[in-house]
């Protein structure tokens, strides 16, 4: 199993689930890989230097390390938010056979990177500049320019990359997603947005176990919150017999 984090704030909000979900995940006998993409936490060089292409080049790096090391196991990509989208890619640029774990997936890269920018136009909603921030982040970003969005140095090809990125199935078909998402409703629900995504990916080969938990949304809260049924929902189904 290896973790793929979210972008930006999102890793950091994270990293108490991601490793209670690695924790239960080896106590159940899995080898978890968890990394810090390039320019991110505990990793070399700055998150104002990255691209896009630098995160794949991580994934797939990490994917033959574990694979070296692991080899005769099915290979696992677990990825949350924008980390669905990049364990998409790397697997499909790498050629490889997966199985994945999509906890809340971002199923366009283009609305994730949308809500991001909308964090640089929020302090001027007050004065009714909002619509030429985000005109002129737009035009930095389209001239190569780093940006700057609530604390952090952006750079434009990281954020052409992301907004180009759908979670689309790699062509390597044949293996096991389990997709899941958390809600604060009594009764949670998939998005409908994930429910067409599924049958996309279901056409393609893939067997996908769908389904909404209760819990906070971890990854944006306030404070550091925990979604007990997320890491159990995420073993069992894993650990469940493949469909013949």
């Amino acid at each position: 199993m290896l973790y793929v984090h979210p972008f930006a704030e999102e890793m950091n909000k994270s990293r108490r689930m991601a490793a209670l979900q690695s924790r239960a995940l080896a106590a159940s006998g899995f080898a978890v890989l968890q990394i810090d993409l390039y320019g991110c936490g505990d990793s070399s060089g700055d998150f104002g230097d990255v691209s896009w292409e630098d995160w794949l080049a991580d994934v797939m790096q990490a994917m033959r390390w574990l694979q070296r090391r692991a080899d005769d196991a099915p290979l696992w990509l677990w990825g949350l938010r924008a980390g669905a989208l990049i364990a998409a890619e790397a697997a499909q640029r790498a050629g490889s056979a997966a199985n994945f774990l999509f906890w809340q997936p971002a199923i366009s890269g283009k609305v994730l990177v949308q809500q991001f920018l909308r964090l640089k136009a929020a302090g001027a909603l007050a004065d009714g500049s909002a619509k030429a921030v985000m005109e002129a982040t737009r035009a930095e970003i389209a001239a190569g320019r780093t940006i700057h969005v609530a604390g952090y140095q952006v750079p434009a090809p990281l954020l052409v990359g992301l907004e180009a990125a759908a979670l689309n199935p790699p062509a390597t078909a044949g293996g096991r997603v389990v997709w899941l998402e958390v809600a604060t409703r009594a009764d949670p629900s998939l998005s409908p947005s994930s429910v067409t995504a599924i049958e996309r990916w279901e056409r393609s080969g893939f067997e996908v176990h769908g389904a909404a938990v209760p819990g906070p949304p971890f990854w944006q809260t306030t404070e550091i919150e925990d979604a007990p049924a997320l890491v159990t929902t995420s073993k069992s189904l894993m650990l469940e017999p493949t469909i013949a």
